[in-house]
């Protein structure tokens, strides 16, 4: 049978799994985001990657709500942060948690990986039209009232026969 890991056993390893892939982990530092406040097991501020055992040994179950752990799961789906929570309910041996914690951080090295290989993604942004130059309107002319035509029958009827002399 397995030897059970306590939580302090745990986090020695945690710690040294997570240093040996290269994060700078603090231990047992407060953590306040996202709504939450606790004590957390080991985290690098700047990777923005941690991890948590959850025990009854430090009384863990009380620092982390259920909402408190879902609101930490969100951040993480949204690649804000990553978090690996271990809780004691479920007992691994050192190697099983090594095995685990080791798919997690190379998960974490995978999506790295992703999102520096991914080419930028080009924004649009809305087209500037080109400043014109301002130009005066045309100038608009008056409307001229004009007579209309008269038509051949009016002016004959006037002038009379070709005589050319206006009737009176």
């Amino acid at each position: 049978m397995p030897d059970f890991l306590s939580e302090t056993q745990g986090c020695d390893l945690l710690a040294r799994l997570f240093r040996s892939r290269g994060y700078s982990i603090v231990r047992n530092i407060p953590f306040r985001e996202y709504g939450v406040e606790f004590h957390i097991d080991g985290w690098d501020a700047v990777a923005r990657v941690g991890f948590e055992f959850l025990s009854s040994e430090d009384e863990d179950h009380d620092d982390l709500s259920l909402a408190e752990y879902k609101a930490l799961m969100m951040a993480q789906q949204r690649g804000e942060l990553s978090l690996f929570v271990i809780d004691e309910v479920e007992p691994l041996s050192a190697a099983d948690l090594a095995a685990t914690v080791n798919d997690f951080l190379d998960e974490i090295a995978r999506g790295a990986k992703a999102r520096r290989e991914r080419p930028p993604v080009a924004r649009k942004t809305p087209a500037q039209k080109p400043a014109r130059a301002k130009t005066p309107a045309p100038a608009r002319r008056k409307a001229v009232a004009t007579k209309p035509a008269r038509t051949q029958a009016k002016t004959k009827a006037k002038t009379g026969p070709k005589t050319g002399r206006t009737k009176r």
